[in-house]
């Protein structure tokens, strides 16, 4: 009896291990993007605000983002929740869209959603996002998307506060800031 009961624990303890290794990995990409993030200082401007469409190859867009950007804006993936550099950011300031440096959103509309992700009532400007429709994981939401290069910066929900009701649910590796001074 105890031989069978040492077979089962083996794949638990294993399972385990592989769940802690990953775990790990996850954590250090997001370290790592973070402080290329700000090795890079990107020029950013609040008078950068051409819709001149930004068209680069897949080879291009990976020699200019880090890993994680161009996950979450080449490919539409998902930062973890409460995991991510802008969630808990309170500092005043605007952000930028991490592929193409258009002004997205400031933090005077910036709100705790509770969601885990960075939270916004309204963009600068509303000609400077888009929204599409997205089917994916098996419901419909509006996709948000830079309207200069098309980056996926996350998804809007109709539950925000007032003065628009909207919460604009952002990717922190989708956006970059600048604090004001």
């Amino acid at each position: 009896m105890k031989r069978y009961q040492q077979l089962l624990v083996l794949p638990v303890i294993a399972f385990g291990f592989i769940a802690c290794m990953q775990a790990n990995k996850s954590e250090k990409v997001i370290a790592a993007s973070t402080e290329t993030t700000m090795q890079q200082q990107p020029v950013l401007s609040l008078t950068d605000t051409s819709l001149k469409k930004v068209v680069k190859t897949d080879a291009e867009w990976k020699k200019v983002l880090t890993d994680n950007q161009y996950y979450v804006l080449r490919k539409k993936g998902t930062e973890r929740p409460y995991q991510n550099e802008f969630n808990d950011n309170h500092k005043k300031g605007n952000y930028f869209c991490a592929a193409c440096k258009l002004p997205l959103f400031s933090s005077k509309t910036k709100f705790n959603s509770g969601t885990g992700w960075p939270s916004f009532y309204d963009v600068i400007n509303q000609n400077r996002v888009k929204e599409v429709v997205d089917k994916s994981l098996g419901m419909v939401r509006g996709e948000i998307v830079c309207a200069r290069c098309e980056g996926h910066l996350g998804h809007l929900f109709d539950d925000g506060p007032n003065p628009t009701g909207l919460r604009y649910c952002m990717n922190s590796a989708a956006m970059l800031f600048q604090e004001s001074k």
